[in-house]
């Protein structure tokens, strides 16, 4: 005989714990909606931990020598969140730890002029400002360094504590989830969730569930029979250097490419600093054996930064693959992305497609809830048989198995 089943009503049920979904269960609470989420490892698992942390306003997009629809989309983003960061935002961010307060670009000495002009013209004036020697960070002082040095209005964030204070104002609705014992199921116009929670079978109704899981998205898709929004992966290699050369470095090195030749950020490792290595170099090393890409990067820091000695560095890759709606010719999409399932108005899949825009994702849920007339209307709470989840993922660089070359 089948246990009874227990109707549960919220406004809002997300699914997906990373920074994308803790954001919206904030937008959505803040705004008065009894949302809630789950999730079904440490937050932040995946895409969240594996960024490199950077809040830019798209000057990187700008590298053919042109303003760009991603450019100009994401110019505004730095300044939202720093409001954030004061707590006058849409999100309370003050807590999360800024690792670097600024972002550089640097050209070096071979780089095509057509970019460097570009760099310094009035189209970019207030987002770049062309930097003279006595301001460039400690790692540039160097007789060795005979590149162009830009500062940049971006800053880096450190993804946990950025985690950390998502989680925090609600924890109360954060709820591990084990898709072994739950089902997501049409239901109307929308999804509901079916768990056996603890020794209860509980039905998780909503006004609307919001699919925020990333490339985790793909497989909800699938449990729910919806074809589009069809999902895009875009694979990267990260490289880890670990040293002890104590130069945090946040910057992107312009190339001859109009994408950055090398992206690093700098992290701390007990003694060790550790540089996240992104850019060209993740991006055409995504399907290259793990030993060829660490060689290909030493030899590239060996280049960039003839005057540091790298024998002693330990080395290390990670594989990630970031998902985004599918867009012809698997260009990227130049926005944060929510739309409904295809005939699920009530069910909505969303992609922020990078860090910086998940305050535009926040936005396009709260539009989405306007134009449905969705209002704050159930007051029900999650059974005790669900276990809330307050476990952060841990970062890439502190479990590898790092190899000396």
């Amino acid at each position: 005989m089948s246990q009874p089943v227990q109707d549960i009503h919220v406004d809002i049920a997300i699914i997906g714990g990373g920074v994308a979904g803790l954001w919206l269960l904030n937008r959505a609470c803040n705004a008065g909606y009894n949302a809630v989420l789950f999730e079904q490892q440490a937050l932040g698992t995946d895409q969240t931990v594996a960024s490199q942390g950077m809040i830019h306003g798209g000057v990187k997009y700008t590298l053919g020598g042109a303003l760009s629809g991603a450019s100009e989309s994401i110019a505004d983003m730095p300044a939202h969140w720093r409001l954030c960061m004061s707590g006058k935002g849409d999100v309370d961010l003050r807590g999360a730890r800024i690792l670097s307060d600024h972002f550089y670009m640097w050209s070096s000495q071979g780089t095509v002029s057509k970019i460097t002009t570009f760099l310094a013209s009035k189209a970019l004036r207030g987002r770049v400002d062309a930097l003279k020697k006595n301001d460039y960070p400690p790692i540039f002082h160097n007789a060795a360094f005979k590149g162009s040095l830009y500062k940049l209005v971006d800053m880096v964030l450190d993804v946990p504590s950025l985690l950390d204070i998502l989680r925090k104002p609600y924890a109360d609705r954060i709820f591990a989830i084990d898709w072994q014992q739950s089902q997501l199921q049409k239901k109307d116009s929308g999804a509901t969730i079916i768990s056996n929670a603890g020794n209860e079978s509980v039905r998780i109704n909503s006004q609307l569930t919001v699919l925020a899981a990333g490339k985790g998205n793909g497989e909800l898709l699938q449990k729910l029979d919806v074809k589009k929004p069809a999902m895009q992966l875009r694979p990267l290699q990260q490289v880890m250097v670990r040293h002890r050369h104590h130069h945090a470095l946040y910057a992107h090195c312009v190339g001859t490419d109009s994408k950055p030749r090398l992206t690093i950020s700098s992290h701390r490792d007990g003694e060790y600093t550790v540089w996240y290595l992104g850019g060209q170099l993740a991006e055409e090393g995504a399907s290259l054996p793990p030993d060829i890409l660490i060689e290909r990067a030493r030899k590239e820091l060996q280049t960039l930064f003839s005057w540091l000695d790298w024998t002693e560095a330990e080395w290390a890759t990670l594989p990630v693959e970031r998902a985004e709606p599918a867009q012809p010719g698997m260009l990227r999409p130049d926005n944060a992305w929510l739309s409904a399932c295809e005939g699920l108005t009530h069910c909505v899949v969303a992609w922020p497609t990078k860090l910086t825009l998940v305050p535009n994702l926040g936005n396009l849920l709260m539009d989405y809830l306007t134009q449905r007339t969705i209002v704050p209307l159930h007051n029900d709470k999650i059974p005790s048989g669900f276990l809330q989840l307050d476990t952060i993922a841990p970062t890439p660089w502190q479990h590898p198995e790092w190899k000396k070359v």
